[in-house]
């Protein structure tokens, strides 16, 4: 009985000098701030002018996959992505380029990258980071542009933008594993260094054209088959 008397002065006291546990876990707690996202802001705008004819502009997402967005930055400012071809392109699934062998094995000479997978849904024009099937820690330079909505792929590849330009030019990229003729990135630039236009080598294609949406059954992506 005494300590059903004493329990509710201390908890009194407590409340009086604002040292309750509730409140002193929640003031000790750190919270880090969070990642600044300006869709409109061009350092966040990657560029992609394709040999299809047409200049692509994905929005980068810096707030949800931060070292692959500064992966794919660092390699476009330093002209790797330039040249490299889609090598691997299957009618209504996806569209993987950044494979200087062009083969599927290769990548750059930086360290591979911990995974940032979310539950960001990838739709029609997501770009996200292409890896080995056993290694979800392996994602380097490569990555892919989805033609079709595969959800099977959330939470399992990091996804790092998207479309918001210029999918006609995407639709366009030859189709194989690899491509008879492999279309390819003539050069990779960030919307804030202002690079122009390279000269087209085939002429633009309407926005008008569409590719077949039909999917295909089980394909799953990996960077080496």
């Amino acid at each position: 009985m005494r300590l059903k008397r004493v329990l509710p002065l201390f908890l009194a006291f407590l409340a009086a000098l604002n040292l309750s546990p509730v409140m002193a876990q929640e003031s000790n707690e750190e919270t880090e701030p969070a990642l600044q996202f300006d869709p409109n802001d061009p350092e966040n705008h990657l560029v992609l002018d394709l040999s299809t004819g047409g200049r692509v502009t994905i929005i980068l997402y810096p707030h949800i996959a931060p070292k692959h967005v500064e992966r794919v930055k660092t390699l476009t400012r330093q002209g790797f992505y330039d040249g490299i071809t889609f090598h691997r392109v299957i009618e209504g699934f996806m569209a993987q380029t950044g494979d200087p062998l062009g083969t599927g094995a290769g990548g750059s000479d930086l360290p591979n990258l911990e995974a940032e997978f979310t539950r960001a849904a990838h739709v029609r024009g997501t770009v996200s980071m292409a890896r080995t099937a056993s290694d979800e820690n392996s994602a380097n330079s490569q990555f892919f542009i989805v033609f079709q909505p595969r959800f099977s792929l959330d939470n399992n590849y990091s996804l790092f933008g998207r479309v918001k330009d210029g999918m006609q030019y995407v639709d366009a990229i030859q189709r194989g594993e690899p491509p008879r003729s492999p279309d390819r990135i003539v050069q990779a630039s960030i919307a804030s260094d202002n690079k122009p236009v390279p000269k087209r080598e085939v002429a633009d294609i309407s926005p008008s054209e569409e590719t077949d949406t039909s999917l295909p059954g089980d394909d799953e992506l990996s960077i080496i088959d």
